[in-house]
């Protein structure tokens, strides 16, 4: 944006006025250009009221300003006295000031080259005009991509930023997660990353929620993210710190050609209280590079860092970069200053968190290195701001074209020569557009908007943009979605499954966008009226207790209660609130921990940690042989190696029945299955011939040792034992059609539903098989019918199920393989094939015929031909999350129960639908019970409740008809209720009128009576079905002298059914209330004679 004078000119008359300025600016730098020791130190600390400052701003570096759509270059060839200029400058002090925070970099980098020079020109909308193009974000990536390749770094695609096995975190929020298992040596043998050395990526990360939350901090500030990308370098126990260091100092310097002297080091200074002494080997290498005045020492805050409360941590070094140069910047490194910014954080990864007190070696040390590619594209592209550089600029453009709210100008909080309302808007622009880009990554990789966990931290990331970008920014409704297309659009190239997933993106968007808009108004509305009945007893303060209602009940943000409170005069008591919301999080807490508790063996864990994983290494225990897994029905003899305590964590020799009840026993070899790809292990028994029984619970996996967790029954069991293996094979038979019919049912949903169905996780037991995937709404009736009929029919093809382990290479090339994004696969890895074989399918894999069978990447346990799975039915079929759709189904002999208990309903139904409806009506209830809690088929269940509604509409239908006859009777028999009760000079009258919950019938017998009688109160009963214990319905109505006098309608109906919980209304002269059940309904009238009695001789007293 330019200074206001080259404002609205016409294209001649802009260049000469814009012309002169530039040749005054230009001769200030000649005329000071002598005296720059006159300011070292950065502009944001002085005052813009301060004529220093302006001798500081000139002196700090020469400037390039930018954001115009004709640059031109003046030289530095005039002079002019410095009071004329300072006049000159403090004319324009907050054009100039509004550069100098945030629209001029002091030096802006083109290829290493420094601009010495000033650039002015004619305003623009656009802020991406002034990007350096040569280091575009796209470059920066794969420049730093390629180096570490000719370091011999293999590239490992980012993993997906909700982690499939990783419950720890929310997101992935590093690029070192998806390698957890490497540095805590429990990656299996199989996987491709066993042998991985070096590795260098970028990942998608999210820091939002847990340990790394950056949620609040964003928008205040130019730099912090809620999304970003980390490009990082791996060593695995290969290489260590003197090449990590040396090779980022290269990369930063030789490459990105940044200044080496404005860089600074940071080491760890060592810590007492861990027992850490400090990085002096680190400290050493940087002094290889820089001085000793810039190689800085730091603490366990800063240089020591940990991925979360527990797992891989190690010291740190960082560099660090001073954005204006010529000065020392040491007091200013890890002080949040945005001109001096940390860069690189190289990790030396030596150490496993296991407590808040507890650090243990790790088995070998590796390097982890992370750089925030917006950062440092913001340092390459010249930008102060990250927002400003091309990672942001097409967003905050869009969002500017879609609200037309005044465009962005880089303001924070601070900027005296802002005002608040220009603050916020700036905010708003950012918050929104890092929001987006968090939401549209985050959807893509499956994770969705919800009430718990990582879903509730979107919904909240979600709403908090919405909420600015409508309030503040003056947003229309569904905006966001459509800010979410300008994000795929940028980023699919890199990432395809933006583009893939971009339909189920925008709908989950509008939704939420949607209900959150509902949300507001309701809210809106509750504090509305809250405010108004506080103004009435003027007070002027929210409770704490009604401000947690808007937020855990109406989901509205506690900073929205204060805004809106604020504008009203009034102030939320947020120290109550905040007890409400400690009470929230302690109740979680206490039904987590009660939770874990309920596990099997009281919560008691075998499983094995680093250490221990690093023990058996390090005494050369071998790693588990499994290769007789998927055998059937055999007993093979295995050697026990190890012992884990259940009770103490500790390995031990030898375990009895007495002393130790839960134990994981490792074995040389196993023919059990261990729990994986969402299939549970296997149960049996371990037994010796000395007597020792060990009852198998559950077989784990660890890094390639198989633990089988057991009960010791009988006897003792010592290491070197050697055990008979005994797998429950007929339970194994149960799972087995499960996990094979789990890809059928996969292959067979695509087929009904469409190719964008995705697995999206899965469950197989002996009892069933749970299948979760994307899908937009609930299936329909027919659709489950489709998919049901589908899956019988490759039941009843008597197709072979052919498993093969081939190179993960050639099993990817299958034409219609399926494979869960994201997943990990071995290599070579397990192909299981429904019907051809995968020799055949290795052979040629493009043949189209491949796509019409059911392929996919599997280490389950499986069936050998498809007749063995005898039947399948769809139980459930439900919603589990915004778009994710779950199916719970049967095989063997549980299916054919099913269809078989499906059969008896329909035909009882059918002699229900034959009998005639006054013998049919009692039993209506139970009927509707039985189908109800049947463990049937979810495509017939629906079915058989339209045919039971149906025979309840007739029943209701007849009984309308039956009461609308009896209407008359009833009419006249009030009546003549109604003239005795006047004869007898009764205050009122209570009248049975036996027309079940027809108020329309009821309301003519009341209508009936007030027109004769309009001086009696009148309340007419009547029960659902006589005698029966069921509902009942009180109508009241009043005359004027009995409300005026102060007896109201619904106090009358109320009194009347009050033990048995009426819910009602109405008009103080007319009211209804029903009881959901009354098993008396005498005592209903008893009740409503005496307080009527009671109340009116009140009132004539």
């Amino acid at each position: 944006m330019g200074p206001s004078w080259c404002r609205d000119r016409s294209r001649k008359a802009g260049f000469r006025f814009c012309v002169g300025a530039g040749l005054v600016f230009a001769a200030v730098l000649l005329a000071l250009r002598d005296n720059k020791n006159i300011f070292q130190a950065s502009t944001s600390s002085v005052s813009v009221d301060d004529d220093i400052f302006w001798d500081n701003y000139l002196l700090a570096q020469p400037i390039q300003r930018v954001g115009h759509s004709s640059v031109r270059y003046l030289p530095h060839s005039m002079g002019f006295g410095q009071k004329s200029i300072r006049r000159f400058l403090n004319s324009h002090r907050s054009s100039i000031r509004h550069g100098v925070s945030n629209r001029v970099n002091p030096q802006t980098f083109r290829g290493g080259k420094v601009a010495n020079t000033i650039a002015l020109g004619s305003e623009t909308n656009e802020i991406t005009e002034s990007i350096d193009t040569e280091w575009t974000l796209e470059k920066v990536r794969q420049t730093f991509l390629d180096f570490f390749a000719s370091k011999e770094h293999s590239f490992v695609p980012s993993s997906p930023v909700v982690p499939l096995n990783d419950p720890t975190i929310l997101f992935a929020n590093a690029g070192m997660n998806q390698f957890k298992p490497v540095f805590l040596g429990q990656v299996d043998p199989s996987s491709p990353m066993y042998n991985l050395k070096r590795a260098a990526n970028s990942q998608k990360c999210i820091r939002a929620g847990g340990k790394h939350n950056d949620l609040e901090d964003v928008g205040k500030d130019t730099y912090h993210h809620t999304f970003f990308e980390m490009l990082g370098s791996w060593s695995f126990a290969d290489y260590f710190k003197e090449e990590a260091i040396a090779w980022a100092f290269e990369l930063i310097t030789d490459v990105y050609k940044l200044p080496t002297d404005r860089l600074y080091a940071t080491y760890f200074g060592g810590d007492d209280a861990l027992g850490l002494p400090p990085d002096t080997e680190a400290r050493d290498l940087w002094l290889k590079y820089l001085p000793e005045s810039r190689v800085l020492p730091y603490g366990k805050k800063d240089n020591f860092w940990e991925m979360g409360d527990v797992g891989p941590c190690g010291p740190c070094t960082e560099l660090h970069f001073d954005r204006i140069g010529n000065r020392d910047a040491s007091a200013l490194v890890n002080q949040d200053d945005p001109n001096v910014i940390e860069i690189w954080n190289i990790v030396f990864m030596q150490y496993n968190r296991e407590s808040a007190t507890s650090l243990k070696p790790l088995p070998a040390c590796h390097v982890d290195t992370g750089m925030g590619l917006e950062r440092v594209a913001s340092l390459l592209q010249g930008k102060i701001s990250n927002y400003d550089t091309d990672a942001f600029s097409h967003l905050i453009n869009a969002l500017q074209k879609l609200t037309g709210a005044p465009r962005y100008e880089g303001r924070v909080i601070g900027d005296k020569d802002a005002t608040q309302e220009e603050i916020l808007r700036d905010t708003a622009y950012r918050v929104v557009s890092d929001h987006v880009r968090t939401l549209v990554f985050a959807l893509a990789d499956g994770a969705v908007p919800s009430n718990e966990g990582r879903g509730y931290v979107l919904r909240r990331i979600l709403r908090r943009a919405v909420r600015f970008g409508q309030q503040i920014l003056g947003a229309k409704k569904g905006f966001f979605s459509e800010l979410a297309d300008y994000v795929i659009e940028q980023y699919h190239g890199v990432y395809p499954e933006l583009l893939k997933q971009k339909d189920q993106i925008k709908e989950i968007i509008e939704d939420e966008e949607g209900a959150f808009s509902s949300m507001v108004d309701r809210g809106v509305k509750h504090l509305n009226s809250l405010m108004e009945t506080l103004k009435t007893g003027d007070k002027k303060i929210i409770p704490g207790s009604e401000a947690f209602y808007l937020y855990d009940t109406l989901g509205f943000p506690l900073d929205l209660t204060e805004l809106m409170a604020e504008e009203q005069g009034f102030t939320v008591n947020t120290k109550e609130f905040q007890e409400f919301m400690d009470r929230q999080k302690q109740a979680s807490r206490e039904a987590l921990a009660k939770h874990k508790l309920a596990g099997r063996g009281g919560g008691v864990s075998v499983a094995l940690d680093t250490d221990q994983v690093a023990e058996l290494r390090r005494g050369e225990v071998p790693t588990t042989i499994d290769d007789k897994k998927y055998d059937m029905d055999i007993n093979p003899e295995a050697k026990v190696l190890n012992i884990l305590d259940g009770a103490t964590r500790e390995f031990t020799q030898e375990t009895v029945a007495d002393n130790s009840d839960i134990v994981g026993v490792i074995l040389d070899e196993t023919p059990f299955y261990a729990e994986s790809g969402g299939q549970i292990g296997d149960s049996g028994v371990l037994k010796t011939n000395s007597g020792a029984v060990l009852r198998v619970l559950d077989v784990t996996t660890h890094g390639g040792y198989i633990v089988h967790v057991c009960a010791v029954e009988e006897g003792k069991l010592s290491v070197g034992d050697e055990v008979i293996c005994s797998v429950d094979y007929e339970r194994r038979r149960l799972i087995a059609p499960n996990h094979t019919f789990t890809h059928v049912l996969n292959y067979w949903l695509r087929q009904i539903l469409g190719e964008n169905v995705d697995q999206k996780g899965s469950l197989v037991d002996q009892d069933k098989l749970r299948f979760d995937f994307s899908f937009k709404r609930a299936l329909k009736s027919k659709e489950i019918g489709e998919v049901e009929e589908g899956v019988r029919s490759v039941i009843d093809a008597n197709l072979g199920v052919s498993a093969a382990t081939i190179p993960l290479d050639d099993a990817m090339k299958i034409n219609g393989l399926r494979a869960v994004f994201g997943e990990s696969y071995p290599d070579p890895v397990r192909v299981i094939a429904v019907g051809p074989k995968v020799g055949d399918m290795q052979l040629s894999p493009s043949e189209e015929k491949w796509s019409d069978y059911s392929v996919e990447l599997c280490g389950g346990t499986h069936l050998s031909n498809t007749n063995e799975a005898e039947s399948f039915v769809v139980t459930e079929e439900t919603a589990i999350a915004k778009g994710i759709r779950r199916v719970v189904a049967l095989t063997r002999n549980a299916a054919k129960n099913a269809i078989s208990r499906g059969e008896v309903l329909s035909k009882e139904l059918e002699k229900l639908e034959s009998a005639p409806l006054k013998d049919v009506a009692p039993l209506i209830s139970n009927m509707k019970d039985e189908i109800d809690q049947a463990e049937i088929s979810a495509s017939l269940k629906p079915l058989l409740r339209d045919r039971l509604g149906a025979i309840s509409k007739k029943i209701l239908e007849e009984k309308k008809k039956e009461m609308a006859a009896r209407v008359d009777v009833r009419v006249a028999a009030a009546l003549e209720a109604a003239d005795k009760a006047i004869n007898d000079k009764q205050s009122s009258l209570v009248f049975s009128v036996d027309l079940g919950l027809d108020a329309k019938l009821i309301n003519k017998v009341v209508n009936a009576v007030a027109k004769a009688h309009p001086d009696l109160p009148f309340m007419a009963v009547s029960e659902e079905d006589k005698g029966s214990g069921g509902a009942v319905l009180c109508v009241s109505l009043l005359p004027k002298s009995a409300v005026e006098a102060g007896l109201t309608a619904s106090e009358w109906n109320n009194a009347a059914l009050e033990p048995w919980q009426p819910k009602g209304g109405g008009k103080p002269n007319s009211a209804q209330a029903r009881a959901a059940a009354c098993d008396d309904v005498g005592q209903v009238i008893e009740t409503a004679r005496a307080y009527a009695a009671t109340k009116l001789m009140e009132i004539s007293t």
